[in-house]
């Protein structure tokens, strides 16, 4: 069975979860074999053969944290020359996406980017998309080269496949650009103890209908009851009420959970475009015209401050 790289989107050898997702799709059409760079990725070896990678390939060197994409790019390059996959998956985060457009450049292939899905075809990987504000979905192919394909966060479960994940040393030789861009410093991002947002299983967001950062305390809630990431419609990060970086929709972050939350959102299409590939959608509008409710699953008409606070107890009553 041909062989499948999947680049690793680790901390300091801890994985996130979106590559033990690709995991599971490269099994689907060959045998994982994982790239892992820079500090810890020697300890990234377990977890990745816990869920599928037959082989880790690992390289560590300053240049992974000195310097931007470039020198992932070479490994990347280097680890493609080595195994002559029959795919390259990538998670579909903005570096990500840069990494592989760089790399299908590089090796002369074609790229198809924020996939939800991957099945074996008679030529190839096939890669499900949703386009055009996830108004349609496609389903293409890669026609040149070794498929580069970038993945978007919870497009598939995290599964458990024990397979060896023997480690191998990756023979890396950096090109002249690897040094053309210096990272010159790194501020860590304050914790708020929720799910990053673009990977977690439940996001409840709000809209303009919160009234007023103040009243981010009620989305706050339900989400900490759920365990849920927190999001914010364009309006309400425009307004200052929630912070650029929890914005969800074309011009902020795209999520796919498995259950999102919309309070007081009308549903405009660039917000539309960032969620509507939610497994589960739950609106709550005192609207009832909204066109949010014409994506939901359930939509409830109401007073969010009415519905949102006995939401938030009936969630903590039932948890004990």
């Amino acid at each position: 069975m041909a062989e499948v790289l999947v680049f690793v989107d680790h901390v300091d050898g801890a994985v996130r979860k979106p590559t033990l997702e690709l995991l599971t799709l490269a099994r689907r059409i060959g045998e994982p074999v994982a790239v892992a760079l820079g500090a810890g990725a020697e300890n990234t070896a377990a977890a990745l053969a816990e869920h599928g990678a037959v082989k880790v390939l690992t390289h560590d060197a300053s240049e992974y944290a000195d310097y931007l994409v470039v020198p992932k790019v070479d490994a990347l390059q280097a680890a493609v020359e080595s195994v002559s996959p029959a795919a390259v998956l990538v998670p579909s985060s903005a570096e990500g996406k840069e990494i592989a457009a760089r790399l299908a450049l590089r090796i002369g292939s074609g790229i198809i980017t924020d996939a939800v899905d991957i099945e074996a075809g008679d030529e190839g990987p096939v890669a499900t998309q949703s386009v055009f504000a996830a108004s349609f979905t496609t389903k293409s192919r890669v026609s040149k080269g070794t498929p580069v394909i970038t993945v978007k966060p919870n497009s598939a479960a995290v599964e458990a496949a024990p397979a060896a994940g023997a480690v191998e040393a990756l023979a890396v030789t950096f090109s002249a650009q690897a040094t053309g861009t210096k990272v010159t410093g790194r501020t860590p991002r304050e914790s708020t103890g929720r799910p990053e947002l673009t990977e977690a299983a439940i996001v409840v967001s709000g809209g303009r209908g919160v009234n007023g950062a103040e009243n981010f305390a009620l989305i706050e809630s339900l989400a900490d009851s759920l365990g849920a990431a927190v999001g914010a419609s364009r309006a309400a990060v425009d307004a200052g009420w929630y912070p650029h970086t929890n914005q969800v929709g074309q011009t902020g972050k795209s999520v796919s959970p498995q259950l999102y939350i919309a309070n007081g959102i009308s549903g405009a299409i660039q917000h539309r475009a960032g969620m509507q590939t939610s497994k589960t959608i739950v609106a709550v509008n005192k609207d009832a015209e909204a066109p949010i409710f014409d994506l939901v699953d359930y939509g409830v008409v109401g007073d969010l401050f009415d519905v949102v606070p006995q939401l938030t107890d009936e969630i903590n009553t039932r948890k004990g």
